[in-house]
Parts: structure tokens; sequence; C-alpha cells
């Protein structure tokens, strides 16, 4: 029985260690998002500057599907 509720506080960590990371994922995507529309409404805008922030907010985005997708358990269609 110890070991189940070891492997659960575990498994809990996971979890929480999982969520958390999620939320300051998104929280700097959407740091980024208001960044990027600071630049365009700020013409004229260093465009290798805005390519940059895209490509990280596009990085961003997809560590946060990853991160869901491992926090959303597997269903059997």
């Amino acid at each position: 029985m110890a070991l189940i509720m070891q492997g659960y506080k575990f498994m809990n960590d996971d979890i929480e260690a999982l969520q958390s990371k999620l939320a300051n994922l998104r929280s700097e995507h959407q740091d980024l998002n208001d960044a990027i529309d600071r630049f365009v409404s700020d013409m004229p805008f260093a465009q290798i500057k805005m390519q940059r922030l895209k490509n990280r907010k596009l990085w961003l985005k997809d560590q946060i599907v990853m991160l869901e997708n491992q926090l959303l358990p597997d269903i059997i269609a």
C-alpha cells in the first residue's frame, strides 16, 4: 500500500510540475503576443526583432500543446 501511495504522490508531483510549467509558458506566450502588438502599432518597427518574437511565440505554443497533451489522459477511440 505504501508503494501505491508513493507512486500516487510521484504522479501528483509530476502533474503539478507540468501544470506550473504550462502556466509559465502561457504567461510568456501572452507577454510576447502583447509585445508583438506594441511593435505593430509603433511604426516603424524592427523586422528582425519582430521575427524573433514570432518564432519564440510559435515555439512556446508548441511547448504548451505538448504539455497539455501530457496532462490529458489517453482516450482510446
